[in-house]
């Protein structure tokens, strides 16, 4: 019998929201075994090749594409996404001049777009990301880069933002911020690839049809995240690039990606390896 494929995918409710219905079988596609890991670990265990299909950073795209393909549904990208810069007290940018900023990963997209942003003067602290905000509050940190859900809850912790690097990068490119992938061993066959993606797809879907199908399995794993800010991250993150890359997605990570290699902090990437299934 053919094993399930391990799909590894953050406990935040998009992405709860997207894979529902194909971790439990509600749409065609290949059975699988979901595990659960933050994003800095699901992006170390891709490059081991721990996993079938995950979602990772498109940060660390560079180290992955020789051996997985770019699926063109599921993913993270957006306008309005981006990551937040956040301290204790009001303070300006230029205020973060050698200050030590807490970061969710090296191969996030969220540090790549710091570094863009202010290349070089800040020290980098990595932490998982539920950490960070209690760090900046509690003043382990001067400041902290923070994604998914915190930029609807970092009032709760007292905390000011300095900067929305998402809209910093709208503003310099006129794209939507390209923050998670979805990615697939090339080991699966071409067929096999593109059959997960169009499950993805169909995955995508149900969760926009029938809601309610995945409301316990999101509540369950968000932790512990007040209902309308499940709801509130959920119409933020999924949306028509999660069903569909698309050209502009596509060239959103092309730029993303030219940029961070100009840098010098990722190794070039051919943009042939952003077609997708």
């Amino acid at each position: 019998m053919t094993r399930p494929l391990r799909l590894g995918i953050s406990p935040c409710p998009n992405d709860t929201f997207v894979f529902h219905a194909l971790a439990h079988s509600l749409v065609d596609g290949p059975a699988v075994e979901v595990v659960f890991a933050d994003i800095d670990e699901l992006n170390t265990m891709a490059v081991r090749g721990d996993l079938d299909v995950v979602k990772v950073s498109y940060a660390a795209l560079p180290w992955l594409l020789a051996d997985h393909a770019l699926l063109s549904s599921g993913g993270a990208v957006g306008r309005g996404v981006g990551p937040l810069v956040l301290t204790s007290t009001p303070r300006s940018a230029v205020d973060l001049a050698g200050a030590t900023v807490a970061v969710p990963g090296e191969r996030t997209t969220a540090y790549l777009l710091l570094r863009l942003w202010d290349p070089g003067n800040a020290r980098v602290e990595v932490m998982p990301f539920d950490r960070i905000m209690p760090a900046v509050r509690d003043g382990a940190v001067d400041a902290g880069l923070v994604i998914h859900e915190s930029r609807f809850t970092f009032a709760d912790y007292g905390l000011h933002q300095v900067a929305d690097l998402g809209a910093w990068w709208e503003d310099e490119t006129g794209l939507p911020l390209p923050l998670g992938a979805v990615v697939a061993r090339r080991s699966l066959g071409e067929d096999g690839v593109g059959e997960l993606s169009a499950a993805v797809r169909r995955s995508v879907e149900h969760a926009w049809a029938h809601p309610e199908d995945s409301r316990a399995w999101v509540l369950a794993h968000s932790q512990e995240l007040a209902s309308d800010v499940v709801d509130a991250h959920i119409a933020l993150y999924v949306n028509a690039f999660t069903a569909d890359l698309g050209g502009e997605g596509r060239a959103a990570a092309v730029e993303l990606l030219g940029r961070a290699s100009t840098a010098g902090l990722v190794p070039r990437v051919d943009p042939d390896f952003f077609s997708t299934p």
